[in-house]
């Protein structure tokens, strides 16, 4: 785990003073990687690599970055490659110098080429440069666990782990306004986009090449296809999908340093930690959980300490407080580099400054809702489709694999979403699927009044950029279920792992997410949604599979909403001159997108877990830290 950066000029050596640029890259990925750092420039001044490194696998020679004495290339990665004790047995040990993961890529690049990318099993994003060829070939992992950004500017091309590291190098640094209005439909970025202007993300599954002529090309290398296999029963994908988590976790927890995990009181982080403590026996393993003390719904230890108590390891917890929020949000803001999904990065950053001061590497459990179905919105629009099924006699239809008298036990669930249901129908039942899902998780019409929206390009449409995912080719369109699953795995699923990465990585710490494993995910496409969400029931076949391994506590659950924070009760009481404040500098009052007269009903008015309020603030302190602060980044470079 590391933070790489580089730089790539291709027609003429570097017009700045390469290695100290790459040093300023370096300086601010220091979080990335404690343990130590390198630069390397090729010998015609005209590419050079920076790297920080958080030392998990071969503490001693795993430094990068990393040169191939056979081929002359050169690489720089972040992650980890799960599989590189094999890759060494299948390529020849005799060819490797080290036993680091690192060199099983260039090992395969060499043996492959770039195909070397679909015999990794991992999380990673890496640069190498192609001695032979004079060209840059990057690429990321399947899923996005590892951030790659990247900016093409007066024809060199920059990349780097964190945005923050290409911010000096910006001519300029403002919103790109497609970007924006895709954050305020979903509070996420659509296809590669980032809220900064003029710098993209490579995103997951994909490869991208920098030629010695300055052209560049990015390429998918990896999709999910939904084959549904309907010759097995409920029973085989249980079984087989418990025998691939448990092949998932053997090679996560390897590592030369000890291993925990995030346990927050859920079925993913729970169902992963019990198996990671039972596969340790001879070690002392460890689990972290963070809580707030404002009212039960916020304080989900009871069901952290449950598993602990019965997994057999220590929990570390912590309570967290308004205080603590107004002292680190803008560290927040900062590692995030912008602002995606809901307050839970909030807590997440801190939970991780608690396991950094014990542990190195720590497990979680994200993918787990968007692979097997775990977000109650499912239930919601599928409880709409039952409605509508039953009235018109076409239960028996393919897009339909639960009944509207099965799916009714379920319902309970739904107690705690009223609110969004009176929203979610206020403006019709029944029309398009496609537009019916986009409804549900668009959050724009909730900032109606608090964003200026004729200031905003009229000619794209985020619904536009949401259907081309949605109804995607690689997943058959006879299942809702799978549709919007689908969608949260390829937009939601990356916004929560740059969270994940980038708490994590603020306080030196590797997060890994078993789950995310190519096999796990590849199978459960194969799962036909039927089974998947027999009579209603969310994340069933995972939680059947694991059920000996979580207490009844946790089996029993029927309120986990994530990683719940009372952070609207905070800005209505103690933190409501915090916010105020925030909203009322001279700057802040003069942003072209934001009404500001409407921002401050709306802190006295939002409800108990809407996400305006945060939308806005996170805005706010984005703009705050990267565009007003613009020139201190660029006199770095001085």
């Amino acid at each position: 785990m590391c933070g790489i950066s580089g730089i790539f000029s291709p027609h003429r050596p570097y017009k700045g003073p390469l290695p100290r640029h790459l040093g300023v890259m370096n300086e601010l990925l220091r979080h990335r990687g404690p343990d130590g750092e390198g630069v390397w420039e090729h010998p015609d001044g005209r590419v050079g690599f920076g790297h920080r490194r958080l030392s998990i696998i071969d503490l001693d020679h795993g430094a990068q970055p990393m040169h191939d004495s056979v081929s002359k290339n050169v690489i720089v990665q972040n992650g980890e490659i799960y599989n590189y004790v094999e890759l060494r047995e299948e390529l020849g040990v005799d060819q490797f110098k080290t036993t680091s993961d690192t060199e099983a890529i260039l090992a395969g690049y060499r043996h492959w080429g770039r195909d070397c990318v679909n015999h990794l099993r991992g999380m990673f994003a890496f640069a190498l440069w192609d001695e032979k060829q004079q060209e840059l070939f990057c690429a990321r992992d399947r899923f996005g666990i590892k951030p790659f950004y990247y900016a093409v500017i007066e024809g060199t091309f920059y990349f780097a782990s964190e945005v923050k590291a290409l911010v000096p190098f910006l001519p300029e640094v403002e919103p790109d306004p497609l970007a924006f209005r895709d954050y305020l439909d979903f509070q996420l970025c659509l296809e590669g986009k980032t809220l900064f202007k003029g710098v993209q993300e490579l995103q997951p599954g994909h490869t991208l090449v920098v030629r010695r002529d300055g052209s560049h090309e990015v390429k998918r290398y990896w999709e999910v296809y939904y084959d549904l296999d309907w010759k097995h029963t409920g029973r085989y994908f249980e079984e087989r999908l418990r025998e691939l988590v448990e092949d998932s976790l053997r090679v996560h927890l390897r590592a030369d340093v000890p291993v925990g995990s995030y346990v927050s009181g859920g079925v993913d982080s729970g169902i992963v930690a019990a198996i990671a403590a039972r596969m340790q026996p001879d070690h002392e393993f460890l689990g972290f959980n963070g809580k707030f003390a404002e009212a039960p719904v916020y304080d989900e230890s009871p069901y952290a300490r449950a598993l602990a108590k019965r997994s057999g390891f220590t929990l570390h917890e912590q309570t967290f407080t308004a205080a603590d929020f107004a002292d680190s949000i803008r560290d927040v803001i900062y590692h995030l580099d912008y602002p995606v999904a809901g307050p839970g990065s909030f807590p997440q950053y801190h939970v991780s400054k608690l396991a950094a001061k014990h542990r190195k590497v720590v497990l979680g459990g994200q993918g787990g809702d968007e692979i097997f179905g775990g977000y109650v919105r499912y239930l919601i629009a599928y409880f709409e489709r039952c409605i509508k099924g039953a009235i018109e006699g076409t239960m028996d239809k393919g897009d339909f694999v639960v009944t509207y008298e099965s799916i009714i036990p379920n319902l309970r669930l739904l107690e705690g979403y009223k609110p969004l249901l009176k929203t979610f129908w206020k403006e019709g039942l029944f029309g398009p699927i496609d537009e019916r899902y986009y409804r549900l998780i668009n959050r724009a019409p909730s900032m109606k009044d608090e964003i200026l929206w004729d200031e905003l390009p009229s000619d794209y449409s985020p619904f536009d950029s949401f259907k081309k995912i949605f109804l995607g080719k690689n997943v058959g369109h006879e299942s809702y279920f799978d549709l919007m699953t689908h969608f949260d795995f390829k937009t939601l699923l990356p916004a929560l792992l740059q969270v994940e990465d980038r708490m994590s990585m603020a306080h030196g710490l590797e997060s890994r997410v078993p789950f995310l494993d190519h096999p796990i995910v590849e199978f459960a496409a194969t799962m036909p949604a039927n089974i998947k969400f027999q009579e209603g029931a969310l994340k069933r076949v995972l939680i059947n599979a694991h059920r000996d391994e979580l207490p009844q506590e946790i089996l029993d659950r029927k309120d986990k909403a994530g990683f719940p924070v009372p952070l609207n009760q905070w800005i209505k009481g103690e933190l409501r001159e915090f916010v105020g404040d925030i909203f009322a500098t001279g700057r802040a009052r003069q942003r072209r997108y934001f009404n500001h007269d409407a921002i401050e009903r709306a802190i006295s008015g939002e409800s108990q877990f809407g996400r305006k309020v945060w939308g806005l603030l996170s805005l706010e302190l984005w703009y705050q830290t990267f565009v007003d602060d613009a020139p201190r980044f660029r006199a770095l470079l001085d």
